[in-house]
Formats: C-alpha cells, sequence, structure tokens
C-alpha cells in the first residue's frame, strides 16, 4: 500500500527569523482575507457554488460543466484529469505531501497569496529543475492573475517553470474564475470549536445505550481529554517556531469536551444535532457510542465537514466516497462480507446451496445484506432468505422451513446465542452442511453453544484472538488498572484506547495550521497499530481509507466444558 507522508517542515536556523515572520504574516492574511467581502458573482454562480463547483474540480478533476478537466504532463503527455486530481498531491486541506524526494508544497489560500521564502532541502514541484538542492527560493504572492496563468502554463510569479510532474490544465475563462475562487478560500479562516487557547471536541451519546457501555466510554475519554499533553520532543520543536518572545513559555492549547446526548429514534436526532452545534460548536467528534443506526450522525458530519473518529457503533455508514467520518471497522457489515469471501474460498461448500435466516431487525439486515452483495459481487447467485419476525422465536417449524428450502444447505444462521439452544439435537439428516454465525450477535454467549452443536458451527470474530493479546495491557490510568470497568465492559473502553493511540500524534502536530481537513489527513498517515489496540489485530491508514480495522477471522469452538476459539482462516482483508 502506497502511503502518502504529510509535509513537516524543518527551519535551519539562519532562516528561523523568516519562518517566525512568515507566521505572523499568515495569520494576519488569512484574517485579513476572512474578513474581505465575497464577490457577488464567480465564474457566472453564486460564491457558495462556485466554492462547490471548485471542491468538485480540485478533489474528483470534474468540471463545472460535469465533464472530466484534462491536463498535461511533462512533455506535453495528455492525461484525464479524474486520474490526475490535484488533491491526490496537495490533499484535502492543500497542506502538501512528500514523496520520495519530491514535495509538494502547500497551496492553501493563505500560503499561495503570501511571498515564499524558504529552504529548499529537497526538489520541490514548484522549484525550477535548475535550482540546485539547497539554494533559497523566492517567490512573490500569487494573485488571482498569477494564480490563473501558473495552472494553465506552469509558470509562476517570477515566470519560472514548475517542475514538469506538476500538470497544467487548459481552463474556460469561467472555470478558472471558479478554481483560483476556490484555492484562494482552501484552509483560510479560523474553524469552528477553536480559539486561541481551547480545542472544543464533543462526543454522543443516544439513549438506548446502557449505563455501564456509557461510563466505559466516556471515562476514558474524558481523561485522556484532561491529561493529554504534547510530548517533550515535539513540545521542543513547537517552542522553537513559536512567535513568542524569547524566553517565554509556549501557550499550548487546551483540549475541552462536550457531550451531546441524543433522545428518541435516529429520524429525530438531526435538530438535536443541530442545535447542540448551534450553542457550541466544536472542531471534531471523538468516540461516541449507540446501539442504533451511525447514519443520521454520519450524514450531519459530512454536511457540515465535522471530523468524527472512531464512534463505537455497530451500525457504520458504508461508503467509499464519503471524507468525514474514520470508523474502527464496517462493524456486522464486516463480518457478512468475511462469511462470503469465506465461502467462496471453500471450492466444496461454494456450490452448496446457501440460506440465510435473520430477524427483522437492524443487526440481522445489516449482516444478510453485506453476505449477498459480497457473495453476488463474487459471482454466485443469491442466496434463499428466511426472515423472521423482530420477536419471533426459533421453533421445530422454523427448522422444518430451513429443511424445506434446502436439504444439507450452508445456513447462514445471524440469530443470538439462544437460538442455538436445539441446534445440535437436529436430526442427521436434516443437520446443515455447515453453520455460519456471527460472534458479534452471540455476544458473551459465545462460549455457551451446546457441545453437539459445535462440530458444523463456524463463527465471523472480527477481533483479536484472546492469544494475540494476552500479556498485553494498554497503559490507561483509569479504569483497566484501577478495576473499575466491569470485565463484561471493558470493550468501549478498549476502543476508546484505540482512538487515543490514533489521535495523540495527530493533536500534537496541530499547531498553526489548525484544519479539520489536515486533522484526518495526520490520521490518515498515522503509522500503522499492530495489536497495540488489545481488541484488533491491527490498525491501519492510508488517504482515503476510513474503515482502520480490514480484516475478521472464522473461528469454531473446540469440545469440552471449557471450549476456547480456534481460527479456521488468517486475517481475511477487506
Amino acid at each position: 500500500m502506497m502511503r502518502t507522508t504529510l509535509r513537516n517542515e524543518i527551519y535551519p536556523a539562519g532562516l528561523l527569523f523568516l519562518a517566525i515572520l512568515s507566521v505572523f504574516f499568515f495569520v494576519a492574511y488569512g484574517t485579513a482575507m476572512a474578513q474581505t467581502p465575497s464577490p457577488s458573482k464567480v465564474g457566472g454562480v453564486s460564491p457558495e457554488e462556485a466554492l462547490r463547483l471548485g471542491e468538485k474540480m480540485y478533489r474528483q478533476g470534474i468540471l463545472p460543466s460535469g465533464k472530466p478537466m484534462q491536463a498535461t504532463v511533462k512533455d506535453d503527455v495528455p492525461i484525464d484529469g479524474t486520474m490526475f486530481t490535484c488533491v491526490s498531491c496537495h490533499l484535502r486541506s492543500g497542506i502538501g505531501t512528500k514523496e520520495g524526494q519530491v514535495r509538494t508544497p502547500p497551496i492553501d489560500g493563505t500560503r499561495l497569496y503570501a511571498p515564499v521564502s524558504k529552504f529548499r532541502g529537497v526538489p520541490m514541484l514548484d522549484q525550477p529543475p535548475e535550482t540546485a538542492p539547497g539554494d533559497i527560493v523566492f517567490r512573490p504572492a500569487y494573485t488571482d492573475k498569477t494564480l490563473a496563468r501558473v495552472m494553465e502554463t506552469g509558470l509562476d510569479p517570477n515566470d519560472r517553470q514548475l517542475n514538469t510532474i506538476m500538470p497544467v490544465y487548459p481552463l474556460a475563462e469561467k472555470d478558472k474564475e471558479i478554481m483560483v475562487y476556490y484555492l484562494k478560500n482552501l484552509s483560510v479562516g479560523i474553524e469552528p470549536g477553536v480559539n486561541d487557547t481551547t480545542l472544543r471536541f464533543a462526543t454522543i451519546i443516544t439513549e438506548d445505550v446502557p449505563k455501564e457501555d456509557r461510563e466505559s466510554m466516556l471515562g476514558p475519554l474524558q481523561n485522556f481529554i484532561d491529561n493529554f499533553r504534547v510530548p517533550k520532543r515535539m513540545e521542543r520543536t513547537i517552542k522553537q517556531v513559536s512567535h513568542r518572545k524569547e524566553g517565554e513559555a509556549r501557550d499550548l492549547r487546551t483540549l475541552a469536551l462536550s457531550v451531546w446526548e441524543l433522545k428518541g429514534p435516529p429520524e429525530t436526532w438531526r435538530p438535536q444535532l443541530e442545535e447542540y452545534y448551534r450553542k457550541g460548536p466544536v472542531f471534531a467528534l471523538l468516540g461516541g457510542i449507540s446501539t442504533k443506526d451511525w447514519g443520521p450522525i454520519h450524514r450531519f458530519c459530512e454536511e457540515l465537514k465535522i471530523p468524527a473518529v472512531f464512534p463505537v457503533t455497530d451500525f457504520p455508514v458504508i461508503s467509499e466516497s464519503d471524507t468525514y467520518t474514520l470508523y474502527l471497522s464496517k462493524g456486522l457489515y464486516q463480518e457478512g462480507e468475511t462469511a462470503a469471501r469465506y465461502l467462496h474460498g471453500r471450492t466444496e461448500l461454494s456450490k452448496e446451496a446457501i440460506v440465510q435466516v435473520f430477524r427483522d431487525e437492524p443487526a440481522g439486515l445489516a449482516l444478510s445484506k453485506a453476505f449477498q452483495e459480497k457473495w453476488v459481487g463474487l459471482g454466485h447467485k443469491a442466496p434463499a432468505m428466511l426472515a423472521l419476525k423482530a420477536d419471533e422465536a426459533i421453533s421445530a417449524e422454523v427448522w422444518e422451513k430451513i429443511d424445506g428450502i434446502q436439504k444439507q444447505a450452508v445456513v447462514l444462521l445471524w440469530l443470538n446465542a439462544r437460538d442455538f439452544s436445539d441446534l445440535g439435537a437436529q436430526k442427521e439428516g436434516a443437520k446443515p452442511a455447515l453453520v455460519l454465525a456471527s460472534a458479534t450477535l452471540l455476544g458473551r454467549q459465545l462460549h455457551s453453544l451446546p457441545e453437539a452443536a459445535r462440530e458444523n458451527v463456524y463463527m465471523t470474530y472480527p477481533y483479536a484472538l484472546p492469544e494475540e493479546s494476552k500479556g498485553y495491557h494498554p497503559p490507561l490510568s483509569i479504569p483497566i488498572q484501577n478495576d473499575k470497568l466491569p470485565v463484561s465492559q471493558l470493550d468501549p473502553a478498549l476502543k476508546m484506547y484505540a482512538l487515543f493511540q490514533t489521535i495523540s500524534g495527530p493533536l500534537s502536530r496541530l499547531r498553526s495550521f489548525i484544519k479539520r481537513d489536515y486533522f484526518i489527513e495526520l490520521i490518515e498517515s498515522t503509522p500503522d497499530l499492530a495489536t497495540g489496540s488489545l481488541i484488533y489485530p491491527r490498525l491501519s491508514f492510508g488517504q482515503e481509507q476510513h474503515y482502520a480495522s480490514k480484516g475478521c477471522y472464522v473461528v469454531q469452538l473446540t469440545p469440552g466444558p471449557k471450549p476456547v476459539m480456534v481460527k479456521r482462516n488468517e486475517w481475511v482483508t477487506h
């Protein structure tokens, strides 16, 4: 997997004064730009529409007309703009990237419209080829006119040609005006929830969450917020580029947390979210917990561009295009996908009839939908379906229905542990060839499956096996080490520990450029966490990857009074 490294400027001692001066300029200029009145029309459309269309050009390479942007790179090689978008190198925030020996410079509005006097340690896309590494390159501030020109010709304000890796875009005048306006406003101004002293977050708890789960999520999260400190090594770096007087301590922002409690069914959450946000805007959402569909919260964050990191939910939104919510996994959907992949890999079973049995409730619907979509996508015909009412018990009649659909079928029982009590008592001829179940639905009763049923019952298991995390203890000052949580409530706390591991570094690197998109980009560039989260074998990230745990086991229980899980496949990665 190709990893993008975010830029992390290091200023030589001789240029420290220039760096400090530039901080003052960026802040002052950004404030001035934020106060500049918007034009009445941009490229023939309203400023709001211009920003929307400009974002589509920047992120997707799609013109306002709906056609792909066209571009050329070195030696006038034509390329489709959708294959070489601005965001792929400059990122959503405009902060830029570094790949190998080529560093892509920032193109956010503040820096574009400010002069650059900076040390060049490696070749950059805005550095002409004839300039030797290590030279000091001066570039005056861009104007609307010179920014439009550089996009079309590759000539910077000094009439120097950019590195030929940088594409040029022949745009119509109105499209050029829209793109210039978008870049001029990219990552400009102060984000909601940010002031000179505080970075404010929120977490969401819905009323359906049991008290114990609520406390096991909120306790560690509040503790993290209250005790977060920038690592000493990073604090020293921050002080080096501080605009404070020599000897004056750097005033690092403190973190604050609001708790947004949502009541009623999910369809009533949106007005509640809007009211909370109106009264107290936040920079991002951290954690959160619900037993219901996370969709309304996801859509709220997507529309307002609010980062939301690792909510505790079995029902995340499954999307390849949304940006602002980062999930620990795909939840129950991930288990349904794994079941399909597992059966597809067992050729002796993949040709058998498949029957899905589930209740007409969110968990059963999520699992059955995921299996069917992946199974059909792998080239198989759709499975037979037996949907039970939400409160319908498994009875002899239900088993007869299953047997009536297809004898010796592979049966996916997306049901609870209590439904498996008489599975082992079925007559030999009526037993399914194989049964697949969800460990999440079986819950803490997973080990209570009757021994007679274990021989042909397999379970999707989306967590690290006990032996993989044995002997590993997270350094939480509360609640695990102090035994303030019952063992049955550790999962939400451990998921919060995965959150802390993931965001501590990015929070430490949010300095003068405190932008929501940059926060997400920093998380996306976080090194993989192997076994460190205790409940997942690995959490991995990458640009535009928003499900951190990408795998799932298929396991069986051993015979005997104290069964243990034995994996029947390696970690199936999605």
